[in-house]
C-alpha cells in the first residue's frame, strides 16, 4: 500500500539587491526563460534550444539546489517580471565552481547581471565559505568578459568543453578580497 505524507522540499534562498529579488524560479518564469534559451541569445550558454529542452534546462535549476545545496536563481524586477538567471553551478564537466549569468533580452544593458552577480559571489563567499569561484566565458562574448572585469576578476587560462568549445576562465577576487 502507498503512504504518503512524506515530502522532500527543495530549499532556494531568496536574496534581495538594491534594485531586483533573486528568488527561485517559479512556473511563471517558463516563457521568458524559454524565449531566451530558444533564441540566437543563448548561443554562449550552448543554444539555441528546443521548447522541450528550455523546460527541462529551467527543472533542472531547481535540481542542482536540491543535490548540490547551491545553484541559480531567477533576478526579477519589483513587478516581479523575470529579467535573467544567475547563479553558482558546478557541473562534473567544469573546472571548478562557477557564477554564470545569463540576461534576458529586455533587461540588456540595465546594470541587471553585474548586479546580481555581485550579490551571488558575495553568497559564494559569506554563506557558502568558499575561497574563490571563476566564470568561464565564450571568447566572442564581449559584454560577460567586461561583466566579469567589472566586478574585479582577472583572466586566468581557458579550458576545452565538449560541447561549447573554449572558454576562457575568470577568476573572482578571493574571498578575503572582497568587501
Amino acid at each position: 500500500m502507498m503512504q504518503t505524507g512524506d515530502h522532500t522540499l527543495v530549499r532556494i534562498p531568496t536574496l534581495r539587491t538594491e534594485r531586483f529579488v533573486m528568488r527561485a524560479p517559479q512556473p511563471s518564469d517558463l516563457e521568458a526563460f524559454t524565449a531566451f534559451r530558444t533564441s540566437g541569445r543563448a548561443v554562449g550558454v550552448g543554444g539555441p534550444y528546443t521548447r522541450e529542452q528550455a523546460f527541462e534546462s529551467l527543472c533542472g535549476v531547481v535540481g542542482h539546489w536540491q543535490i548540490e545545496g547551491y545553484g541559480r536563481w531567477i533576478i526579477a524586477d519589483a513587478d516581479d517580471i523575470p529579467l535573467g538567471i544567475v547563479g553558482l553551478s558546478n557541473s562534473p564537466d567544469w573546472p571548478e565552481p562557477e557564477i554564470s549569468w545569463s540576461v534576458f533580452a529586455p533587461a540588456e544593458g540595465k546594470g541587471v547581471a553585474f548586479e546580481a552577480a555581485m550579490a551571488t559571489r558575495s553568497y559564494a563567499y559569506t554563506v557558502l565559505g568558499w575561497p574563490t569561484v571563476i566564470s568561464c566565458v565564450s571568447p566572442d562574448n564581449i559584454r560577460s568578459h567586461a561583466l566579469a572585469k567589472r566586478m574585479g576578476a582577472t583572466r586566468d587560462g581557458s579550458f576545452v568543453h565538449d560541447e561549447l568549445g573554449e572558454l576562457l576562465i575568470h577568476r573572482h577576487q578571493p574571498a578575503r578580497h572582497v568587501a
